[in-house]
């Protein structure tokens, strides 16, 4: 049986954006920001799939991540913001409940005048699970998500202990895109696509197409393509690594240790946020933002190429025959359909 895309259908309409908030997105671990980027003493708001986040690193514990919102009257605590501010407390503008960066409440104002009985222990901010993985802190926004390893099921078996190697934040970009998350996605995940759209940015860096090495798991895929230095041979070269991994995100891995995090948020069923961080040495902070601008350039040209198909998507498309070069959109496709309780064709299966 011949694979097929999924309908266009899943691209546009809102009851399935609907579906996937409350069925595709709690079954994953999402990422937030840079454990650099959350130094101990420290929160940060910002918001994800419109729920409001509060991520805090108390001294001397694990980053924490909340609900932004008292337990009392649900006004946030902190505004969202570009950065984390350095704090030892949270107090809510409200009535002035004040929270510790582990959550707890510490303080509420006149509070021997409750009516009926009142005790701080039973008042804490309301938590979420996170993770530390890749030098990223990661959130679950379901009760019951896929473990996090199994999540990044290729990459841990490629990349093992280099995973977890410290990396700091370089440099970061974020942008809006005017299609649905999963047109973005299977751009990203589009090896047919790349030497006729970025000839002289992504192609050079992935080189010819028989040089493509292609690994699937149950839940990632993987390009993985030679890089050569001068005078070395190609059977010598290491390898740039182009993870694609549920439920937007794509993981860029160099040699040189460097790791770019990129990551596709939905807004509606016709906008989604384009997230880059890019990870690296301390030493490597000079190059920081002459390497983001340069996986600016390539993105830039997706983005023309995205939303012009969010457009095509929208007028009724039915997508064409799939090549050989699209495995990696099929294969996260059928995982997608999978989780969605869809019928659609199988994926590619596991392979070395």
């Amino acid at each position: 049986m011949s694979r097929q895309f999924l309908s266009a259908d899943h691209y546009r309409s809102p009851d399935a954006a609907e579906r996937e908030r409350a069925i595709y997105a709690p079954h994953f671990w999402h990422p937030l920001v840079p454990l650099s980027s959350l130094p101990e003493g420290s929160a940060l708001a910002l918001e994800l799939l419109d729920l409001p986040l509060l991520l805090s690193h108390p001294p001397g514990g694990p980053p924490q991540v909340f609900l932004n919102r008292c337990p009392h009257r649900g006004v946030a605590l902190l505004s969202p913001a570009a950065e984390a501010q350095a704090c030892r407390r949270l107090v809510c503008p409200y009535h002035g409940w004040t929270y510790g960066l582990d959550g707890l409440l510490r303080a509420a104002a006149r509070e021997g005048e409750f009516a009926g009985a009142f005790s701080r222990q039973d008042w804490p901010l309301v938590a979420l699970a996170s993770a530390v993985r890749g030098s990223m802190l990661w959130v679950a926004v379901g009760p019951d998500p896929l473990p996090l390893e199994q999540q990044l099921d290729l990459m841990e078996q490629e990349l093992g202990a280099e995973l977890e190697r410290p990396r700091v934040l370089l440099a970061s970009l974020e942008r809006e895109l005017a299609c649905n998350w999963k047109i973005a996605h299977d751009n990203t995940l589009d090896d047919y696509h790349v030497a006729i759209a970025h000839p002289t940015t992504l192609h050079r860096q992935q080189g010819p197409v028989r040089h493509y090495r292609h690994r699937f798991a149950m839940h990632t895929n993987l390009l993985a393509t030679p890089v050569v230095n001068p005078g070395q041979s190609g059977s010598g070269a290491k390898e740039f690594l182009t993870f694609g991994a549920p439920p937007w995100i794509h993981w860029l891995v160099w040699p040189d240790g460097r790791l770019a995090l990129i990551s596709f948020p939905p807004l509606d069923p016709g906008r989604c946020r384009l997230q880059v961080w890019l990870l690296g040495d301390p030493s490597q902070q000079p190059r920081g933002q002459e390497w983001i601008e340069e996986l600016g350039n390539f993105l830039e040209e997706d983005r023309v190429l995205v939303e012009a198909a969010q457009r095509g998507y929208s007028s009724g498309l039915t997508p064409g025959p799939a090549h050989r070069l699209e495995a990696r959109i099929l294969h996260q496709q059928a995982l997608y359909a999978r989780i969605m309780g869809l019928v659609e064709p199988p994926a590619p299966s596991a392979s070395a």
